[in-house]
């Protein structure tokens, strides 16, 4: 049976060739959201921004791809396994909140430590699906980092690790612009 589906190889190029900018400005975006509200708000208020926030960052990048010339809701964009293989990663990024918030019911100040690390997996598969290290690099920084700042900052853990996250984001950004250079 003869397909006109390009090979997954060519598929995985043409995936890779991506800007990759509407994702990580969405996640920066809502992080400062979050950090900039522990500033101001209440906890409870805070938590409800990291909450609605974290889980409206797909939504956002949607929007901003439109801008980026990502454009991932195109009607006419060629069909590509490894955008679908993307969004399963989104999905299993929304999965970690069941981790996260029995965690939080326990001890509320997790949250930022449990959904900071566990959201950041995603950029795992994504650096094995690009052949690059920028996911590799976001994954393990983030971790480390979120982790750090949790034990060193107990009372700031709702302002440091947002902005922790966000200075991880602006890294990131930076190697994603300039991986194709």
């Amino acid at each position: 049976m003869e397909t006109n589906q390009p090979s997954l190889e060519n598929q995985r190029a043409d995936f890779s060739n991506g800007k990759f900018l509407a994702t990580p400005l969405s996640g920066a975006l809502i992080w400062a959201l979050v950090g900039i509200a522990a500033l101001f708000l209440p906890v409870k208020t805070t938590v409800w921004v990291l909450f609605i926030g974290t889980g409206s960052i797909v939504y956002l990048a949607m929007f901003i791809s439109r801008y980026t010339g990502e454009n991932f809701m195109a009607k006419n964009k060629q069909k590509n396994e490894f955008d679908t293989l993307f969004f399963y990663t989104v999905g299993q990024a929304v999965m970690v909140y069941a981790i996260a918030i029995p965690f939080f019911l326990v001890d509320y100040t997790s949250l930022p430590l449990t959904v900071g690390i566990l959201l950041g997996g995603m950029w795992i598969p994504f650096s094995w699906i690009i052949k690059h290290w920028v996911g590799i690099f976001h994954a393990v920084s983030r971790t480390v980092l979120v982790l750090g700042l949790w034990y060193a900052l107990p009372e700031h853990r709702f302002t440091a690790i947002p902005f922790g996250i966000v200075l991880i984001y602006i890294i990131t950004l930076l190697i994603l612009h300039n991986r194709q250079k």
